[in-house]
């Protein structure tokens, strides 16, 4: 009785890592290298090199970071992967960061899955070959807050809120926000607590990059 040949090794997920912190870095491809099936093929310290390196290398999955430090951040790096010319690579969020801003700017941009730096590394493995299947993979804790949105969806901004956020995106502060609308600085704080509020965040940048991200601006 002869013994069937065996098939041929499945093909290996090519990673690309984005991370600004050299130190991450080498810890995520000494990690990565131990985990049978996945192969690193590169690693970025910022977004455009990112970009550059996901032209040459054309990896199955990103492993990017939100903060990059100087430079576009992982947001950005990720909308333009995920909207560039073919082959486009999965983009995969690996993170310390879980607002629902950032979940949200995340997945609007194009991102397959997202996941928390604080997960075991089998966790971390079976979202890259997700990812590279094109398959969505959440931490549970990201999971809970995005179902949480869907259920109880924010509010809508007030047209008064808008014009707050309008002056914001062009860097006004909070005194000279209150000169151009006509009102106090204590009502334009008011109101900006209940954008923050309404849009999840807690900071004037992350308002103004969501508000973009979903088109509250014109």
């Amino acid at each position: 009785m002869t013994t069937p040949a065996p098939g041929p090794a499945p093909t290996p997920v090519r990673v690309l890592v984005c991370d600004d912190h050299a130190v991450v870095r080498a810890g995520l491809l000494a990690l990565l290298d131990s985990a049978p099936g996945i192969e690193v093929v590169g690693e970025a310290g910022t977004g455009e090199e990112a970009l550059a390196l996901a032209a040459k290398l054309a990896p199955d999955v990103v492993l990017m970071d939100l903060q990059l430090g100087e430079g576009i951040d992982g947001v950005e790096t990720t909308r333009r992967l995920t909207t560039g010319p073919a082959p486009r690579p999965h983009v995969l969020v690996l993170t310390t960061y879980d607002t629902d801003a950032d979940i949200t700017r995340a997945i609007a941009a194009g991102a397959t899955g997202y996941l928390l730096k604080a997960e075991r590394p089998e966790e971390l493995f079976a979202a890259l070959r997700a990812a590279a299947r094109g398959q969505t993979a959440l931490s549970a804790p990201v999971a809970g807050r995005v179902m949480a949105g869907l259920r109880s969806p924010r509010p809508a901004l007030t047209g008064r809120e808008r014009d707050i956020l309008a002056q914001l995106a062009r860097g006004l502060g909070n005194r000279e926000i209150a000169r151009a609308l006509f009102i106090s600085e204590a009502t334009v704080k008011t109101h900006l607590r209940r954008v923050y509020d309404k849009l999840g965040v807690d900071t004037r940048a992350g308002a103004v990059a969501l508000a973009k991200e979903q088109r509250l601006l014109p």
